[in-house]
Protein backbone atom coordinates (compact mmCIF):
# COMPACT_ATOMS: atom_id res chain seq x y z
CA UNK A 1 0.00 0.00 0.00
CA UNK A 2 1.51 3.44 -1.46
CA UNK A 3 1.91 5.58 2.08
CA UNK A 4 2.07 8.78 0.52
CA UNK A 5 0.64 11.74 2.24
CA UNK A 6 -2.49 11.62 4.62
CA UNK A 7 -3.11 15.31 4.66
CA UNK A 8 -6.62 14.43 5.64
CA UNK A 9 -6.27 11.40 7.71
CA UNK A 10 -5.81 12.72 11.51
CA UNK A 11 -4.71 9.26 12.80
CA UNK A 12 -1.89 8.50 10.19
CA UNK A 13 0.72 11.08 11.21
CA UNK A 14 3.60 10.00 13.24
CA UNK A 15 6.53 7.83 13.17
CA UNK A 16 5.83 4.25 11.88
CA UNK A 17 5.77 1.47 14.23
CA UNK A 18 8.19 -0.92 12.06
CA UNK A 19 11.77 -1.27 13.34
CA UNK A 20 13.18 -1.29 9.81
CA UNK A 21 12.68 -4.14 6.82
CA UNK A 22 12.76 -7.49 6.98
CA UNK A 23 16.32 -9.46 7.06
CA UNK A 24 16.33 -10.87 3.32
CA UNK A 25 19.10 -13.57 3.59
CA UNK A 26 20.72 -15.50 0.64
CA UNK A 27 20.68 -19.26 -0.18
CA UNK A 28 21.13 -20.95 3.24
CA UNK A 29 24.18 -22.47 4.43
CA UNK A 30 23.81 -26.60 4.56
CA UNK A 31 25.40 -26.88 7.90
CA UNK A 32 23.61 -28.30 11.41
CA UNK A 33 20.37 -28.72 9.37
CA UNK A 34 22.17 -29.53 5.79
CA UNK A 35 20.72 -32.88 5.26
CA UNK A 36 17.31 -32.32 5.59
CA UNK A 37 16.35 -31.21 2.71
CA UNK A 38 14.85 -34.24 0.66
CA UNK A 39 11.67 -34.38 -1.38
CA UNK A 40 12.14 -31.45 -3.81
CA UNK A 41 12.65 -33.44 -7.01
CA UNK A 42 9.23 -32.04 -8.68
CA UNK A 43 7.86 -29.39 -6.88
CA UNK A 44 4.70 -27.83 -8.88
CA UNK A 45 4.34 -24.22 -9.88
CA UNK A 46 3.69 -21.12 -6.97
CA UNK A 47 1.17 -19.06 -6.18
CA UNK A 48 2.18 -15.69 -6.37
CA UNK A 49 4.05 -14.34 -3.72
CA UNK A 50 4.94 -17.74 -2.41
CA UNK A 51 7.41 -20.74 -2.81
CA UNK A 52 5.98 -23.72 -4.89
CA UNK A 53 5.51 -26.08 -1.83
CA UNK A 54 7.73 -29.23 -1.49
CA UNK A 55 6.52 -32.89 -3.24
CA UNK A 56 6.60 -35.30 -0.21
CA UNK A 57 8.48 -38.73 -1.10
CA UNK A 58 6.97 -40.67 1.81
CA UNK A 59 2.60 -40.84 1.65
CA UNK A 60 1.32 -39.10 4.06
CA UNK A 61 -1.00 -41.17 6.79
CA UNK A 62 -4.84 -40.87 5.68
CA UNK A 63 -6.26 -38.65 7.76
CA UNK A 64 -8.89 -39.03 10.67
CA UNK A 65 -12.47 -37.47 11.51
CA UNK A 66 -12.49 -38.21 14.82
CA UNK A 67 -9.53 -37.47 18.00
CA UNK A 68 -10.33 -41.02 18.82
CA UNK A 69 -9.19 -42.54 16.07
CA UNK A 70 -5.55 -41.28 16.99
CA UNK A 71 -3.15 -43.06 18.68
CA UNK A 72 -3.27 -39.95 21.85
CA UNK A 73 -2.73 -40.86 25.59
CA UNK A 74 -6.52 -41.20 27.54
CA UNK A 75 -5.64 -37.65 29.15
CA UNK A 76 -5.59 -36.12 26.03
CA UNK A 77 -8.79 -37.62 24.89
CA UNK A 78 -10.73 -36.93 28.35
CA UNK A 79 -9.39 -33.37 28.34
CA UNK A 80 -10.65 -32.98 24.46
CA UNK A 81 -14.33 -34.08 25.17
CA UNK A 82 -14.17 -31.92 28.46
CA UNK A 83 -13.10 -28.88 26.87
CA UNK A 84 -16.13 -29.30 24.18
CA UNK A 85 -13.43 -30.41 21.62
CA UNK A 86 -15.46 -33.22 19.94
CA UNK A 87 -14.08 -33.24 16.49
CA UNK A 88 -11.04 -32.57 14.49
CA UNK A 89 -10.26 -29.14 12.21
CA UNK A 90 -9.15 -30.25 8.86
CA UNK A 91 -5.73 -29.38 9.82
CA UNK A 92 -5.25 -31.22 12.64
CA UNK A 93 -7.54 -34.11 11.34
CA UNK A 94 -4.81 -34.48 8.32
CA UNK A 95 -1.66 -33.60 10.16
CA UNK A 96 -2.14 -35.46 13.50
CA UNK A 97 -1.73 -39.10 12.03
CA UNK A 98 1.67 -38.16 10.35
CA UNK A 99 3.07 -35.78 13.46
CA UNK A 100 1.86 -38.38 16.09
CA UNK A 101 4.38 -40.99 13.97
CA UNK A 102 7.41 -38.26 14.44
CA UNK A 103 7.21 -37.24 10.45
CA UNK A 104 7.92 -33.61 9.78
CA UNK A 105 5.22 -31.39 8.79
CA UNK A 106 4.77 -28.80 7.14
CA UNK A 107 0.81 -26.86 7.58
CA UNK A 108 -0.73 -23.93 5.66
CA UNK A 109 -4.08 -22.63 7.37
CA UNK A 110 -5.63 -19.30 7.79
CA UNK A 111 -5.92 -18.00 11.45
CA UNK A 112 -8.45 -19.90 13.10
CA UNK A 113 -8.24 -22.94 11.49
CA UNK A 114 -6.78 -24.93 14.31
CA UNK A 115 -2.98 -24.88 13.85
CA UNK A 116 -1.90 -24.78 17.52
CA UNK A 117 -3.58 -28.08 18.49
CA UNK A 118 -3.08 -29.20 15.25
CA UNK A 119 0.63 -28.74 16.40
CA UNK A 120 0.40 -29.25 20.06
CA UNK A 121 -1.39 -32.47 20.45
CA UNK A 122 1.05 -34.30 18.71
CA UNK A 123 4.30 -32.77 20.74
CA UNK A 124 2.40 -32.90 24.26
CA UNK A 125 1.75 -36.70 23.14
CA UNK A 126 5.15 -37.66 21.84
CA UNK A 127 6.79 -35.85 24.78
CA UNK A 128 4.48 -37.81 27.49
CA UNK A 129 5.98 -39.66 30.25
CA UNK A 130 9.62 -37.99 30.12
CA UNK A 131 11.10 -35.61 32.47
CA UNK A 132 13.76 -33.27 31.09
CA UNK A 133 16.94 -32.18 32.87
CA UNK A 134 17.38 -29.10 34.46
CA UNK A 135 18.12 -26.14 31.47
CA UNK A 136 17.40 -28.62 29.22
CA UNK A 137 13.62 -28.62 27.95
CA UNK A 138 12.94 -31.55 25.14
CA UNK A 139 10.58 -29.76 23.02
CA UNK A 140 10.81 -25.96 21.60
CA UNK A 141 7.82 -23.88 19.92
CA UNK A 142 8.98 -20.46 18.21
CA UNK A 143 6.37 -17.47 17.61
CA UNK A 144 6.78 -14.02 16.31
CA UNK A 145 5.43 -12.43 19.25
CA UNK A 146 4.62 -12.38 23.42
CA UNK A 147 1.05 -12.02 22.67
CA UNK A 148 0.84 -15.31 20.20
CA UNK A 149 3.49 -16.75 23.17
CA UNK A 150 1.01 -16.41 25.93
CA UNK A 151 -2.12 -17.69 23.30
CA UNK A 152 -0.15 -21.45 22.98
CA UNK A 153 0.49 -21.62 26.19
CA UNK A 154 -3.25 -20.55 27.43
CA UNK A 155 -4.80 -23.27 24.72
CA UNK A 156 -1.81 -26.09 25.66
CA UNK A 157 -1.59 -25.45 29.56
CA UNK A 158 -5.16 -27.83 30.12
CA UNK A 159 -3.87 -30.83 28.23
CA UNK A 160 0.11 -30.49 29.81
CA UNK A 161 -1.28 -30.75 33.22
CA UNK A 162 -2.84 -33.78 32.80
CA UNK A 163 0.38 -35.46 31.05
CA UNK A 164 2.20 -33.39 34.17
CA UNK A 165 4.37 -31.89 31.55
CA UNK A 166 5.77 -28.66 32.47
CA UNK A 167 5.41 -25.47 30.25
CA UNK A 168 7.17 -22.46 30.73
CA UNK A 169 6.95 -18.98 28.64
CA UNK A 170 10.20 -17.40 27.60
CA UNK A 171 9.53 -13.77 26.37
CA UNK A 172 10.39 -10.29 26.53
CA UNK A 173 9.36 -7.70 28.68
CA UNK A 174 8.87 -9.98 31.44
CA UNK A 175 11.11 -11.12 34.26
CA UNK A 176 14.43 -12.77 32.31
CA UNK A 177 15.04 -13.84 36.26
CA UNK A 178 12.10 -15.85 36.24
CA UNK A 179 12.48 -17.33 33.49
CA UNK A 180 15.97 -18.75 33.77
CA UNK A 181 14.87 -19.85 37.32
CA UNK A 182 11.77 -21.74 35.63
CA UNK A 183 14.44 -23.53 33.27
CA UNK A 184 17.10 -24.29 35.52
CA UNK A 185 14.05 -25.83 37.67
CA UNK A 186 13.51 -28.23 34.52
CA UNK A 187 10.39 -27.87 32.10
CA UNK A 188 9.56 -30.42 29.33
CA UNK A 189 8.18 -27.39 26.56
CA UNK A 190 9.35 -24.01 26.24
CA UNK A 191 7.08 -21.75 24.12
CA UNK A 192 9.12 -18.81 23.30
CA UNK A 193 10.10 -15.60 21.25
CA UNK A 194 13.67 -16.09 19.30
CA UNK A 195 15.06 -13.32 21.02
CA UNK A 196 14.76 -13.71 24.72
CA UNK A 197 15.53 -16.95 23.69
CA UNK A 198 18.90 -16.53 22.65
CA UNK A 199 19.24 -14.27 25.56
CA UNK A 200 18.45 -17.07 28.05
CA UNK A 201 20.97 -19.42 26.15
CA UNK A 202 23.69 -16.79 26.24
CA UNK A 203 23.50 -16.33 29.82
CA UNK A 204 23.63 -20.09 30.42
CA UNK A 205 20.20 -21.00 32.00
CA UNK A 206 18.75 -22.71 28.70
CA UNK A 207 20.37 -25.19 26.19
CA UNK A 208 18.53 -26.80 23.49
CA UNK A 209 20.76 -30.38 22.50
CA UNK A 210 17.92 -32.46 24.29
CA UNK A 211 15.32 -30.67 22.25
CA UNK A 212 13.71 -33.83 20.07
CA UNK A 213 10.57 -31.97 18.56
CA UNK A 214 10.45 -28.20 17.28
CA UNK A 215 7.53 -25.93 15.93
CA UNK A 216 7.83 -23.06 14.53
CA UNK A 217 4.34 -20.96 14.54
CA UNK A 218 3.75 -18.24 12.00
CA UNK A 219 7.07 -19.02 10.72
CA UNK A 220 6.80 -15.92 7.89
CA UNK A 221 5.80 -12.96 10.49
CA UNK A 222 9.10 -14.00 12.26
CA UNK A 223 10.77 -13.55 8.90
CA UNK A 224 8.92 -10.62 8.09
CA UNK A 225 10.09 -9.18 11.44
CA UNK A 226 13.83 -9.83 10.82
CA UNK A 227 13.72 -13.02 13.29
CA UNK A 228 15.60 -15.25 10.31
CA UNK A 229 18.74 -14.98 11.73
CA UNK A 230 17.78 -15.75 15.10
CA UNK A 231 15.50 -19.19 14.20
CA UNK A 232 18.20 -20.45 11.93
CA UNK A 233 20.76 -20.01 14.78
CA UNK A 234 18.24 -21.70 17.55
CA UNK A 235 17.14 -24.32 15.07
CA UNK A 236 21.05 -25.55 14.52
CA UNK A 237 21.20 -25.76 18.33
CA UNK A 238 18.57 -28.42 18.70
CA UNK A 239 18.91 -32.33 18.01
CA UNK A 240 20.04 -32.70 14.40
CA UNK A 241 17.18 -35.43 13.55
CA UNK A 242 14.85 -34.65 15.70
CA UNK A 243 11.11 -33.65 14.59
CA UNK A 244 10.38 -30.16 13.00
CA UNK A 245 6.91 -28.98 12.46
CA UNK A 246 6.41 -25.64 10.50
CA UNK A 247 2.69 -23.96 10.82
CA UNK A 248 1.90 -20.78 9.67
CA UNK A 249 -1.29 -19.00 8.04
CA UNK A 250 1.07 -18.05 4.57
CA UNK A 251 4.06 -19.31 3.24
CA UNK A 252 6.63 -16.75 1.46
CA UNK A 253 9.73 -17.05 0.02
CA UNK A 254 12.04 -16.39 2.92
CA UNK A 255 9.97 -19.47 4.48
CA UNK A 256 11.56 -21.38 1.59
CA UNK A 257 15.25 -21.87 3.50
CA UNK A 258 13.54 -22.82 6.45
CA UNK A 259 12.06 -25.23 4.62
CA UNK A 260 14.42 -26.52 2.86
CA UNK A 261 16.63 -26.82 5.24
CA UNK A 262 15.41 -27.97 8.55
CA UNK A 263 12.50 -30.27 7.02
CA UNK A 264 13.06 -33.63 5.83
CA UNK A 265 10.51 -34.95 3.67
CA UNK A 266 7.49 -33.21 4.91
CA UNK A 267 3.67 -34.28 5.13
CA UNK A 268 2.54 -31.10 3.46
CA UNK A 269 -0.88 -29.65 4.20
CA UNK A 270 -2.48 -26.40 3.04
CA UNK A 271 -6.42 -26.17 4.34
CA UNK A 272 -6.87 -23.09 1.55
CA UNK A 273 -5.11 -21.35 -0.75
CA UNK A 274 -2.85 -18.99 0.74
CA UNK A 275 -5.21 -16.08 -0.78
CA UNK A 276 -8.30 -17.69 0.24
CA UNK A 277 -10.22 -15.91 2.67
CA UNK A 278 -12.68 -16.97 5.35
CA UNK A 279 -16.05 -18.04 3.70
CA UNK A 280 -18.17 -17.01 7.08
CA UNK A 281 -16.15 -13.45 6.92
CA UNK A 282 -17.73 -10.18 4.99
CA UNK A 283 -15.66 -8.06 3.14
CA UNK A 284 -16.88 -3.93 3.23
CA UNK A 285 -14.22 -1.52 1.68
CA UNK A 286 -15.97 2.10 2.73
CA UNK A 287 -15.06 5.19 0.99
CA UNK A 288 -14.81 8.46 3.23
CA UNK A 289 -13.85 11.86 2.72
CA UNK A 290 -11.06 13.19 4.81
CA UNK A 291 -13.16 15.60 6.68
CA UNK A 292 -15.55 12.77 7.84
CA UNK A 293 -13.29 10.45 8.60
CA UNK A 294 -12.99 10.51 12.15
CA UNK A 295 -16.85 10.81 12.88
CA UNK A 296 -16.96 8.32 11.21
CA UNK A 297 -14.46 6.50 12.98
CA UNK A 298 -16.01 6.95 16.34
CA UNK A 299 -19.35 6.53 15.55
CA UNK A 300 -17.84 2.81 14.76
CA UNK A 301 -16.30 2.86 18.19
CA UNK A 302 -19.55 4.08 19.66
CA UNK A 303 -21.47 0.46 18.25
CA UNK A 304 -23.05 -1.73 20.68
CA UNK A 305 -20.46 -4.67 20.96
CA UNK A 306 -16.60 -5.03 21.06
CA UNK A 307 -14.45 -3.81 17.71
CA UNK A 308 -10.58 -4.25 16.77
CA UNK A 309 -9.87 -0.95 15.60
CA UNK A 310 -6.04 -1.18 13.25
CA UNK A 311 -3.65 2.19 12.84
CA UNK A 312 -0.04 2.31 11.33
CA UNK A 313 1.20 3.55 14.23
CA UNK A 314 1.61 3.98 18.02
CA UNK A 315 1.18 7.77 18.19
CA UNK A 316 -2.02 7.25 16.29
CA UNK A 317 -3.11 4.30 18.43
CA UNK A 318 -2.93 6.42 21.44
CA UNK A 319 -4.35 9.71 20.02
CA UNK A 320 -7.45 7.78 18.58
CA UNK A 321 -8.05 6.23 21.98
CA UNK A 322 -7.73 9.41 23.70
CA UNK A 323 -10.04 10.96 21.23
CA UNK A 324 -12.11 7.92 21.97
CA UNK A 325 -12.66 8.32 25.84
CA UNK A 326 -13.45 12.05 25.68
CA UNK A 327 -16.22 10.27 22.99
CA UNK A 328 -17.67 8.39 25.54
CA UNK A 329 -16.22 5.17 24.35
CA UNK A 330 -14.51 2.31 26.44
CA UNK A 331 -11.55 2.21 24.07
CA UNK A 332 -7.84 0.93 25.49
CA UNK A 333 -5.09 1.15 23.32
CA UNK A 334 -2.24 -1.58 22.51
CA UNK A 335 0.66 -1.40 20.30
CA UNK A 336 4.67 -2.07 21.30
CA UNK A 337 5.51 0.84 23.41
CA UNK A 338 3.27 -0.59 26.13
CA UNK A 339 4.91 -2.74 29.01
CA UNK A 340 4.00 -6.47 28.71
CA UNK A 341 1.68 -6.50 31.90
CA UNK A 342 0.01 -3.11 30.62
CA UNK A 343 -0.83 -5.35 27.26
CA UNK A 344 -1.83 -8.72 28.97
CA UNK A 345 -4.31 -6.24 31.35
CA UNK A 346 -5.56 -4.37 27.94
CA UNK A 347 -6.32 -7.89 26.26
CA UNK A 348 -8.27 -9.26 29.40
CA UNK A 349 -10.60 -6.47 29.82
CA UNK A 350 -10.87 -6.08 26.09
CA UNK A 351 -12.13 -9.80 26.24
CA UNK A 352 -14.39 -9.52 29.77
CA UNK A 353 -16.10 -6.40 27.90
CA UNK A 354 -14.44 -3.63 30.52
CA UNK A 355 -13.51 -2.03 27.09
CA UNK A 356 -15.54 -2.17 24.22
CA UNK A 357 -12.74 -0.97 20.97
CA UNK A 358 -9.60 -2.43 20.72
CA UNK A 359 -7.60 0.26 19.12
CA UNK A 360 -3.99 -0.88 18.09
CA UNK A 361 -1.29 -1.53 15.36
CA UNK A 362 -0.26 -4.94 13.83
CA UNK A 363 1.00 -6.05 17.60
CA UNK A 364 -2.14 -7.89 17.44
CA UNK A 365 -2.74 -8.77 13.93
CA UNK A 366 -1.92 -12.44 15.32
CA UNK A 367 -1.72 -14.60 18.11
CA UNK A 368 -4.84 -12.67 19.99
CA UNK A 369 -8.20 -14.91 20.28
CA UNK A 370 -11.06 -13.26 21.02
CA UNK A 371 -14.09 -15.32 21.45
CA UNK A 372 -17.51 -13.44 19.12
CA UNK A 373 -14.88 -10.53 17.86
CA UNK A 374 -17.32 -10.28 14.98
CA UNK A 375 -15.90 -6.74 14.19
CA UNK A 376 -12.78 -5.86 12.58
CA UNK A 377 -12.28 -2.18 11.08
CA UNK A 378 -8.64 -1.00 9.60
CA UNK A 379 -8.87 2.47 10.18
CA UNK A 380 -5.47 3.05 8.10
CA UNK A 381 -5.39 0.13 5.41
CA UNK A 382 -2.90 -2.34 5.87
CA UNK A 383 -0.17 -2.11 4.06
CA UNK A 384 0.22 -5.45 1.69
CA UNK A 385 -2.48 -8.49 1.67
CA UNK A 386 -1.00 -10.52 3.93
CA UNK A 387 -1.23 -7.55 6.83
CA UNK A 388 -4.93 -7.07 5.55
CA UNK A 389 -5.55 -11.44 5.83
CA UNK A 390 -4.36 -11.19 9.73
CA UNK A 391 -5.78 -8.28 10.70
CA UNK A 392 -8.71 -9.82 9.62
CA UNK A 393 -8.55 -12.61 11.01
CA UNK A 394 -9.05 -11.85 14.44
CA UNK A 395 -13.31 -12.30 13.31
CA UNK A 396 -14.47 -15.16 12.02
CA UNK A 397 -12.62 -17.41 13.41
CA UNK A 398 -13.10 -21.20 13.86
CA UNK A 399 -16.34 -20.93 11.41
CA UNK A 400 -18.11 -17.95 13.59
CA UNK A 401 -19.43 -15.20 11.42
CA UNK A 402 -17.62 -11.48 10.86
CA UNK A 403 -16.83 -8.85 8.97
CA UNK A 404 -13.93 -6.61 8.23
CA UNK A 405 -14.16 -3.21 7.45
CA UNK A 406 -11.46 -0.58 5.79
CA UNK A 407 -11.98 2.69 5.93
CA UNK A 408 -10.23 4.46 2.35
CA UNK A 409 -9.93 8.05 1.67
CA UNK A 410 -10.09 8.93 -2.40
CA UNK A 411 -6.13 8.37 -2.48
CA UNK A 412 -6.19 5.63 -1.30
CA UNK A 413 -8.47 3.82 -3.67
CA UNK A 414 -6.25 2.75 -6.26
CA UNK A 415 -3.85 1.05 -4.15
CA UNK A 416 -6.71 -0.82 -2.12
CA UNK A 417 -8.36 -2.05 -5.15
CA UNK A 418 -4.65 -3.93 -6.28
CA UNK A 419 -4.10 -5.34 -2.14
CA UNK A 420 -7.88 -6.80 -2.33
CA UNK A 421 -6.70 -8.51 -5.88
CA UNK A 422 -3.84 -9.92 -4.62
CA UNK A 423 -5.45 -11.16 -1.46
CA UNK A 424 -8.33 -13.14 -3.38
CA UNK A 425 -11.30 -10.81 -2.28
CA UNK A 426 -14.04 -8.92 -3.81
CA UNK A 427 -15.22 -6.82 -1.51
CA UNK A 428 -18.48 -4.62 -0.75
CA UNK A 429 -17.89 -0.75 -1.67
CA UNK A 430 -19.67 1.28 -0.24
CA UNK A 431 -19.44 5.38 -0.03
CA UNK A 432 -20.97 6.07 3.88
CA UNK A 433 -20.63 8.93 5.66
CA UNK A 434 -21.14 9.84 9.10
CA UNK A 435 -24.58 9.61 10.34
CA UNK A 436 -26.03 8.09 7.64
CA UNK A 437 -28.25 4.72 7.86
CA UNK A 438 -25.76 2.87 5.31
CA UNK A 439 -22.75 2.80 7.67
CA UNK A 440 -24.96 1.73 10.39
CA UNK A 441 -26.18 -0.88 8.69
CA UNK A 442 -22.84 -2.33 7.80
CA UNK A 443 -20.76 -1.65 11.04
CA UNK A 444 -23.68 -0.05 13.73
CA UNK A 445 -22.35 2.41 13.84
CA UNK A 446 -24.36 4.90 16.10
CA UNK A 447 -23.30 8.23 17.74
CA UNK A 448 -21.79 8.11 21.08
CA UNK A 449 -22.61 9.45 24.06
CA UNK A 450 -20.55 12.67 24.48
CA UNK A 451 -19.81 11.56 28.29
CA UNK A 452 -15.85 11.33 28.63
CA UNK A 453 -15.10 7.63 30.01
CA UNK A 454 -12.05 6.66 32.34
CA UNK A 455 -10.90 2.97 31.89
CA UNK A 456 -9.46 1.91 35.49
CA UNK A 457 -6.81 -0.95 36.41
CA UNK A 458 -8.25 -3.60 38.38
CA UNK A 459 -8.55 -3.77 41.96
CA UNK A 460 -6.34 -6.04 42.68
CA UNK A 461 -3.67 -4.42 40.37
CA UNK A 462 -3.73 -1.28 41.60
CA UNK A 463 -2.68 -2.37 45.31
CA UNK A 464 0.00 -4.40 43.74
CA UNK A 465 0.99 -1.15 42.57
CA UNK A 466 0.81 0.43 46.27
CA UNK A 467 3.20 -2.02 47.33
CA UNK A 468 5.18 -1.59 44.08
CA UNK A 469 8.13 0.36 45.99
CA UNK A 470 8.24 -2.44 49.10
CA UNK A 471 9.32 -4.84 45.99
CA UNK A 472 11.29 -2.58 44.25
CA UNK A 473 13.35 -2.22 47.46
CA UNK A 474 13.79 -6.26 47.33
CA UNK A 475 14.82 -6.56 43.74
CA UNK A 476 18.36 -8.42 43.70
CA UNK A 477 16.61 -11.18 45.51
CA UNK A 478 16.88 -14.33 43.97
CA UNK A 479 13.87 -15.09 41.76
CA UNK A 480 12.01 -18.11 42.93
CA UNK A 481 10.81 -20.82 40.26
CA UNK A 482 7.05 -21.76 40.47
CA UNK A 483 6.44 -25.57 41.19
CA UNK A 484 3.36 -26.08 39.39
CA UNK A 485 2.65 -27.88 36.37
CA UNK A 486 1.94 -25.97 33.26
CA UNK A 487 2.58 -23.06 34.26
CA UNK A 488 4.38 -19.76 32.68
CA UNK A 489 5.88 -17.85 35.04
CA UNK A 490 5.33 -14.66 36.22
CA UNK A 491 6.25 -11.20 35.43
Amino acid sequence: MNRTARTNDRYSRGRSERSGAPVRSGAPSRSGGANRSGGYQRRPSARQGEFALPVTITPALPPVTAFADLDMPVELLTTLTGLGVLEPFPIQGATLPNSLAGRDVLGRGRTGSGKTLAFGLALLARTAGQRAEPRRPLGLVLVPTRELAQQVTDALTPYARQLRLRLTTVVGGMSIGRQASALRGGVEVVIATPGRLKDLIERGDCRLDQVEITVLDEADQMADMGFMPQVTELLDQVRPHGQRMLFSATLDRNVDLLVRRYLHDPVVHSVDPAAGAVTTMEHHVLHVHGADKHATTTEIAARDGRVLMFLDTKHAVDRLTKDLLNSGVRAAALHGGKSQPQRTRTLAQFKTGHVTVLVATNVAARGIHVDDLDLVVNIDPPSDHKDYLHRGGRTARAGESGSVVTLVLPHQQRDMNRLMADAGITPQITQVRSGEEGLSRITGAQAPSGIPVTISAPVQERSERGGASSGRRRRNRPAQPRRSYAAAPRA
